[in-house]
């Protein structure tokens, strides 16, 4: 059988000024509703045959919103909600939800979180160990300055399986990614993490940036990971801001050229079927 060709990172939104405040003028863009509808055609344009939906609002309306339109829209393989996990009411909250094959993981965004050590604060470490009943992944979501607690939440859960977003945003406009590098060289001894290949677009020039500034990035992940824990991921519609689908698409695979097909398809789809365990369709 033919293996799937998986986003493992897109959004879906109903825009409102209020629930996205985050979107600034520079992206204006992205001011307007973003629904399966607007992103099947581009799937089919490159080749792609599902995704996972990630939530954007953290609220428990947003996760069961893409849970809802999991159920209408088969190729939507699985859904990365919600869940306060520093709340008391977390596993009544992970119980509402898992009863959904759909409902694969979970994510905070810590990026946004003030405190560098919040992935190892006891409020959240508390919330993150309620997940392993329910056998979920969790997406770390950092920045570079973030990372050293990334590595230590992964060394205190090594039965968890963690994802990281967006290869914790390497600023690709500044002039050196040494400490990034080895921060995510760190991270990636920890068998239990995954790291997707996406978001990094937005992370460089929006207007100027080309495979080839954004390759020494790819290159230290697929070093670091190696082929058999990185998943592809578009980061749609925020990508929009520095790329088209197809382009993001395309420059992946141009990275990916040289290696067997077996990896290929592994980073572009098996890689997420099995970490995500993702419902067969």
């Amino acid at each position: 059988m033919k293996t799937p060709r998986i986003d493992s990172h897109q959004h879906f939104w109903r825009y409102s000024a209020a629930e996205f405040a985050w979107i600034d003028d520079s992206m204006a863009p992205l001011r307007r509703d973003f629904l399966p509808e607007h992103l099947r055609p581009e799937l089919d344009a490159a080749g792609i045959d599902g995704c996972i939906a990630v939530q954007a609002p953290q609220t428990l309306d947003e996760t069961r919103f893409l849970l809802g339109l999991a159920a209408e829209n088969p190729w939507i393989r699985g859904v990365v909600g919600w869940v306060d996990l520093q709340s008391p009411a977390v596993d009544q909250q992970l119980r509402e939800f898992a009863r959904d094959p759909h409902f694969v993981g979970v994510r905070h965004i810590a990026q946004a979180e003030p405190d560098p050590r919040f992935l190892v604060s006891e409020p959240f470490l508390r919330g993150l160990a309620a997940l392993a009943p329910y056998d979920l992944v969790y997406d770390v979501l950092v920045f570079p300055h973030q990372l050293p607690a990334a590595i230590e939440l992964a060394g205190r859960f090594p039965g968890q399986r963690l994802v990281l977003d967006h290869l914790a945003k390497p600023d690709l406009r500044g002039p050196d990614l040494a400490n990034w590098a080895r921060d995510l060289r760190e991270l990636a001894r920890h068998e239990n993490v995954t790291c997707k290949l996406s978001g990094l677009v937005t992370e460089a020039p929006w207007s100027t940036w080309t495979p080839d500034l954004l390759r020494p990035a790819f290159a230290v992940a697929l070093e670091a990971f190696g082929p058999k824990r990185l998943l592809f991921g578009s980061d749609w519609p925020v990508a929009l801001c520095a790329s088209g689908y197809r382009r993001w698409v395309e420059t992946v695979e141009l990275w990916l050229a040289e290696l067997p097909e077996s990896d290929r398809a592994a980073i572009f789809g098996g890689n997420s079927v099995r970490c995500y365990q993702l419902p067969k369709v």
